[in-house]
């Protein structure tokens, strides 16, 4: 481990049913927590038989409120959010939801940035021009999270390649790296290009806008 890691606390754990508006649902074990370093209300849902999994199936997740909740289609959170619980379901492992609106800058910065995509800027362009990080996520929590609940090797649900690199920097090895689908739109094509083109995601887009 190259940083030294706060130790966290597992708060509470709670069963809570869940269903999606398709019709999917399942159970989790939502686990809150104490001392998680930026004091956030982080949530870590154990999906399936997460205790048995080894490695478990986990895919740090980052707060979106207009696609998780509202549907938005300029981006494909939601669908990756829908993807993620049914396959750690299946698999065994968790579900880390993290309050990291806007890839960090927040709700009323990221519809700000969304203004600026509007003129012409792509997603990380527009943050930097708002004077903000084209990514300010840091996945310290995440990791805190996964080392209170006694996790330290991951099957990593993410196409992203930062979330891997830190998690790794913050002692969680990743054993497999597990790519999501691809969630396509016309709304979205832009924001899926500049991830692979600016951020080095793996996504398998069938063009390039």
């Amino acid at each position: 481990m190259d940083e030294t890691l706060p130790t966290a606390t597992v708060r509470t754990r709670v069963s809570v049913p869940l269903r999606f508006p398709d019709g999917y649902g399942t159970t989790a074990l939502v686990h809150t927590f104490h001392g998680l370093v930026d004091g956030r209300e982080h949530l870590a849902f154990g999906l399936g038989e997460h205790g048995r999994a080894d490695p478990p199936l986990v895919r740090p997740h980052s707060e979106c409120l207009t696609g998780d909740v509202f549907g938005s289609q300029r981006c494909d959170c939601g669908p990756q959010l829908r993807e993620a619980v049914e396959r750690i379901a299946e698999a065994g492992g968790y579900l880390l939801y993290l309050r990291q609106e806007g890839r960090g800058i927040g709700l009323y910065a990221k519809l700000d940035a969304y203004a600026l995509q509007d003129g012409g800027l792509d997603t990380y362009e527009a943050n930097l021009a708002l004077g903000r990080g084209a990514d300010e996520r840091d996945y310290t929590v995440a990791a805190q999270m996964l080392a209170a609940l006694g996790v330290d090797r991951v099957a990593l649900l993410s196409n992203n390649p930062d979330k891997a690199a830190q998690l790794d920097r913050l002692g969680v090895t990743v054993a497999d790296r597990v790519v999501t689908g691809v969630h396509l739109s016309p709304a979205n094509a832009d924001y899926l290009a500049a991830k692979v083109s600016r951020a080095d995601h793996a996504l398998d887009l069938p063009f390039v806008p």
